[in-house]
């Protein structure tokens, strides 16, 4: 009689234990490293799609992109725009082909005090995805945190079209985010950290880490007040940091740190939990403008952050803009 030998069980690494209770989303426009980590989600930005124009294997796709443009009928700087969006959302086409759920493609960060502006190039964005037969519920609009950029999305979210706020360095700007109902928010760890530990002169690690205590905090507040908008920690500077907020609705991670996590074996333990954050006391945040403003002003980190943040956004737009215009 023979018995039957059970199959020894391979272990997961930590990026596979980590999807058990976090959405993976890749931060990266790279499309060989987004086949290589099956995330759920991807998101992109102007520096992430610079950075990847200046790869060879990207070199056809913006041939092609300045092919189908080089007609438009405009010209100058309405010619250059019109073409770096078509790149933009070109990208995120072609990386839908190969995530399941959705992408995030960013307005011009230059809009980012623009309330009409933003508007305006969200819907364009949205009008050329839907063009490639990309339905809204795909795709995210990247807006930065600003008052404006919340009045934009609050708009926005109101036409079906979703929004991703970004550059989120604190608590106020999160709560204007559900005001706004906003899809999606993208609390930054990796920024916050750089700050403290340049002016505190000292490193942090664990849940004492700056930015992982910003973010826990954002998702405490949502979930005790049961608000749907999803937090997406964003901006690591180390696995460290991911683990630490294990559990929260979505974690966007570079490629570096997706193949740093697939390399260990070690257990991940879910530290963000709905039911923990219920059972928090927790106060209820009232903001109008003044309040949001002056709460922003009042935290050194989060206003520096913010503006830094977006001047650096706008370089890369302006570099990216240089790179179109030199093929043209």
């Amino acid at each position: 009689m023979s018995t039957a030998v059970a199959e020894p069980k391979t272990k997961l690494n930590q990026l596979e234990q980590l999807k058990k209770f976090t959405k993976v989303v890749a931060d990266t426009a790279d499309f060989e490293s987004i086949k290589d980590f099956k995330p759920q989600d991807a998101t992109t930005n102007p520096s992430l799609v610079y950075a990847a124009t200046q790869k060879q294997q990207y070199g056809q796709l913006i041939d092609k992109v300045l092919k189908d443009r080089k007609n438009s009928g405009l010209s100058g700087q309405a010619q250059i725009e019109d073409i770096c969006d078509h790149l933009l959302v070109q990208f995120g086409t072609d990386i839908l082909q190969i995530v399941p759920g959705r992408v995030s493609t960013e307005t011009d960060a230059r809009l980012s005090y623009n309330v009409e502006g933003s508007i305006k190039k969200a819907r364009q964005l949205i009008k050329l995805y839907e063009e490639r037969k990309i339905p809204r519920e795909r795709v995210l609009i990247k807006i930065a945190s600003t008052w404006e950029g919340l009045l934009a999305s609050e708009q926005l979210q109101k036409e079906g079209i979703r929004c991703n706020l970004t550059l989120m360095f604190s608590l106020p700007q999160a709560v204007r985010a559900a005001e706004a109902k906003v899809q999606l928010i993208s609390p930054f760890v990796g920024r916050i950290y750089d700050w403290y530990k340049a002016h505190e002169k000292r490193d942090y690690k664990g849940p004492e880490d700056p930015g992982v205590q910003s973010v826990t905090e954002i998702y405490t507040y949502y979930k005790k007040f049961g608000i749907p908008t999803e937090v997406m920690g964003a901006s690591f500077r180390n696995t460290g940091q991911i683990l630490e907020l294990a559990g929260c609705d979505c974690l966007t991670i570079s490629p570096e740190l997706m193949e740093e996590l697939s390399k260990s074996e070690e257990p991940v333990e879910q530290k963000l939990r709905p039911e923990k954050a219920k059972s928090e006391k927790v106060e209820k945040l009232q903001l109008d403008e003044k309040k949001f403003r002056w709460m922003l002003n009042d935290n050194a980190m989060a206003y520096e952050k913010t503006g830094e943040g977006i001047r650096k956004f706008a370089a890369d737009v302006v570099k990216l803009e240089k790179y179109v215009a030199s093929k043209l």
